[in-house]
């Protein structure tokens, strides 16, 4: 298909609207859709460039819309390696990297796990997920490592994604947050929604802490958590509180974010995290060790969150099956430097 332009001239009756509401109107492109295309230099004015949403129409102007054509965003098969777990006729378990988006989306259309998929089990992914999304049962975040499984039919989708449904998958994670919860084990069940202050963010809905019911707002979310090991001693603490934790958390519900939402609610963002945790040093004193840490956080780009374990009753054979992933390279080398806060 090629690209069309749509064209209207503006009457009395139309003068003083939003330009941006009165395009969406007479064009039935959503607002933002029309706020995108004035951003990308796609709309114009009497033949003049217009760059302004919120500008007011004006009588007597021919105001054109141009649209481009569409783009076939069917994923491609490509060339990625996989480090794949376990794999049969039904299934395929992947211990994917961090720095990899699990589907194709606005922005990153290559690279993902899908396209990698596509090329490694060809035909064989379930569509019910859609051309997008084929085989995709679940999904961790791009900048986040670990175990997922893909179906390979329709009928281990399904079978799947009621388990998933009656939150009966095991999924364990391991992190590493800033401070230390309190108390160190424990459930957080709360409510998540879009954050109000960032759409980027996912937000606990307020009072729903314990109390899920004090809201309709957002979808009910469960974490459970375990102190693993501490890293440093917290100086505005008290004695034997660390100033990093390792900690484990068990999911019941897998909502966006939720780990670091919740890790980030009970004052222990992640490391590493862009947008919940505080992305500033440690104690910048000369000990060595204090320094290794810092050094070792500059160059790790990404959360400190890893899926290391995933169990699930197999669709098919009904075999109870249970992965783990050790951390990668650059959690385990972080980790290293941790250890010598205890030296």
């Amino acid at each position: 298909m090629s690209d069309s332009l749509l064209i209207q001239t503006a009457t009395e009756e139309d003068a003083g609207q939003r330009l941006d509401k009165w395009l969406s109107g007479w064009t039935n492109l959503s607002r933002s859709r029309i706020k995108s295309l004035i951003e990308n230099e796609g709309v114009r004015a009497n033949g003049d460039l217009t760059s302004n949403p919120s500008a007011k129409v004006l009588p007597g102007i021919e105001y054109a819309v141009h649209l481009p054509a569409p783009v076939d965003d069917t994923p491609q098969a490509e060339n990625i390696e996989l480090d794949i777990v376990f794999e049969d006729d039904h299934l395929i378990v992947v211990n994917k990297p961090a720095n990899m988006t699990v589907h194709p989306a606005p922005g990153s259309r290559s690279g993902t796990l899908v396209n990698a998929l596509l090329f490694h089990a060809k035909d064989s992914l379930s569509g019910i997920g859609g051309v997008l999304r084929p085989g995709i049962v679940h999904r961790i975040d791009k900048d986040t490592s670990g175990l997922l499984v893909v179906a390979k039919s329709d009928r281990a989708h399904q079978h799947l994604s009621k388990q998933f449904a009656k939150h009966s998958i095991h999924r364990i994670y391991q992190c590493f947050a800033r401070g230390c919860p309190n108390p160190r084990e424990g459930r957080i069940e709360s409510r998540l929604a879009r954050s109000p202050h960032n759409r980027k963010k996912q937000a606990v809905v307020r009072g729903t802490v314990g109390n899920i019911f004090a809201s309709e707002h957002g979808r009910h979310a469960i974490t459970n958590f375990k102190f693993v090991t501490g890293f440093g001693q917290n100086p505005i603490a008290a004695i034997g509180t660390p100033l990093i934790s390792q900690v484990q958390c068990k999911l019941e519900t897998g909502r966006t974010h939720q780990i670091r939402v919740h890790m980030a609610h009970m004052g222990c963002p992640l490391l590493g995290d862009p947008l919940y945790g505080k992305q500033r040093a440690f104690n910048t004193s000369k000990d060595p060790n204090m320094q290794a840490v810092n050094e070792a956080l500059s160059i790790f780009k990404r959360q400190a969150l890893h899926a290391a374990e995933l169990g699930f009753i197999h669709p098919i054979s009904k075999e109870d099956l249970h992965f783990e992933a050790p951390f990668p390279k650059e959690m385990e080398d972080l980790k290293t430097a941790l250890n010598g806060l205890n030296s």
